[in-house]
């Protein structure tokens, strides 16, 4: 039952942002942003596991790789703008994404 619980409430944060943007781009771009999924993601280990520990070392991680994920958000609305079809713009937008990710783990390795 939990489980479902879970998932309904992740879902409709998700479906919830995708229906404002068709309506407030601004607004739902501003949600999207928050760090919601991951405060739903904390507070579930947390519920689950009770143990803050975990909770932090999953923080540390998610701040790691915000930087690579910021390149995918510019590449794509980048290749939009020039005209790529959608379908395109998103597969081309992953591949710096993904390298970015790769350049990050081995900048990880250093400091960690």
């Amino acid at each position: 039952m939990y489980l479902i619980f879970k998932t309904l409430i992740t879902a409709l944060v998700v479906v919830s942002v995708s229906e404002l943007a068709k309506r407030h781009t601004l607004l739902a771009a501003t949600i999207a942003a928050l760090p919601v999924t991951s405060i739903l993601i904390f507070t579930w280990i947390y519920v689950e596991t009770k143990d803050p520990q975990k909770v932090s070392a999953l923080c540390e991680g998610i701040a790691w790789f915000i930087l690579p994920s910021i390149v995918f958000f510019i590449v794509l609305p980048w290749l939009l703008k020039k005209d790529f079809s959608f379908w395109a713009a998103m597969g081309l937008s992953l591949i710096p994404m993904l390298a970015a990710y790769g350049l990050m783990l081995k900048i990880q390795k250093w400091f960690l």
